[in-house]
């Protein structure tokens, strides 16, 4: 039986010392580029593979991250945010690029999930989708600050944030909104989606929106709390339609809030946009999917999902911002 080549047959072949084959296989700046591809070029001609499991082990790091969902209400059983389930490969994409194993897991916030994690080694560093309510979630989120886990999560930029986040440009993607329907001709909108201090997100947005229709000297005509699915979308659109506001356009917090909103105004006879313009928030595919087509502020969850490992991969060298806020963008389709 063939013996297995070894870092010293690497280094026989390549003319180096065993102790900069080790270096120039783990990456260390160190060894030079020319260095650095006689040692490759000898490991490959030997067939040597990297025992990844005893790198770890001796650098005393997992290589891994971890992807922590929380479970968000929706119809089928992923129980997974639309958007978020959007990232889900491109963030696999970035670990792989950058040399880490990702593990996916749903959020426990009842339990301490993360000594399961970085505490154990498991991971070096946790991304964090979704919080629930935001209230409830601050002081898992002070404990890990606290603790100094290293993670970053995906919310609202705003002043006072707890740890490292990223997030997209909400208020500025409500204001887009607002001033889309304005633009065109609509004064009475209302908005869909609980926009408080226990939503963050939808809260920005909503002061976007405001902040727009102000510029025309109009207010939100009514504001609906509604949780991002469907049914609560429909719900919203229910409260509203009972509550003798007039308003000619709703702006919804999120897709599945406008396309639940979309779905409840036909059932009672209205035509969308004739008789109510509708615009979301996500760009979500069933977005595109939906009859008519709805206008939503775009989130790029490509570029999202790289800032996140790219943050964190920071955080893990100290050298992270405090946040990371990313462009949005309309996509005007047939609902407005």
């Amino acid at each position: 039986m063939q013996r297995k080549a070894t870092s010293f047959d690497i280094a026989a072949l390549a003319g180096v010392s065993q102790p900069t084959v080790s270096r120039a296989l783990s990456g260390n700046p160190s060894v030079s580029d020319e260095t650095r591809d006689k040692v490759l070029a000898a490991a490959k001609e030997l067939n040597y593979t990297v025992d990844r499991y005893a790198s770890r082990l001796r650098s005393g790091q997992s290589k891994t991250l971890a992807l922590l969902f929380f479970e968000d209400p929706t119809p089928d059983d992923t129980l997974i945010n639309p958007f978020y389930l959007s990232m889900v490969g491109a963030l696999t994409r970035a670990c792989a690029s950058a040399g880490y194993d990702l593990l996916i897991s749903f959020q426990q916030l009842s339990a301490d999930w993360h000594v399961d994690y970085e505490d154990s080694r498991k991971a070096d560093g946790i991304l964090l989708l979704g919080y629930g309510n935001y209230l409830q979630a601050k002081p898992r989120l002070e404990q890990l600050v606290k603790q100094g886990t290293h993670f970053v999560r995906w919310g609202a930029v705003v002043e006072g944030q707890i740890g490292t986040t990223v997030g997209s440009n909400n208020q500025h993607g409500g204001y887009l909104a607002g001033r889309h329907l304005v633009d065109r001709g609509r004064k009475k909108i209302a908005m869909l989606g609980t926009a408080r201090d226990i939503a963050p997100e939808f809260l920005e947005r909503r002061n976007g929106l405001a902040r727009a229709l102000a510029e025309d000297g109009l207010e939100i005509v009514a504001s609906i709390d509604a949780l991002p699915t469907e049914e609560e979308g429909a719900a919203a659109a229910r409260t509203l339609l009972g509550s003798g506001k007039d308003f000619d356009a709703v702006f919804a917090a999120s897709d599945q809030i406008a396309i639940g909103a979309m779905r409840y105004f036909k059932e009672r006879g209205m035509t969308v946009p004739d008789d109510v313009a509708i615009v979301g928030f996500d760009d979500s595919p069933s977005a595109r999917l939906s009859e008519p087509a709805l206008t939503s502020v775009s989130q790029d969850a490509k570029r999202a999902a790289e800032a996140l490992v790219d943050t964190l991969l920071d955080k893990l060298q100290d050298r992270a911002p405090d946040s990371v806020l990313l462009p949005v963008e309309l996509k005007v389709r047939a609902s407005s």
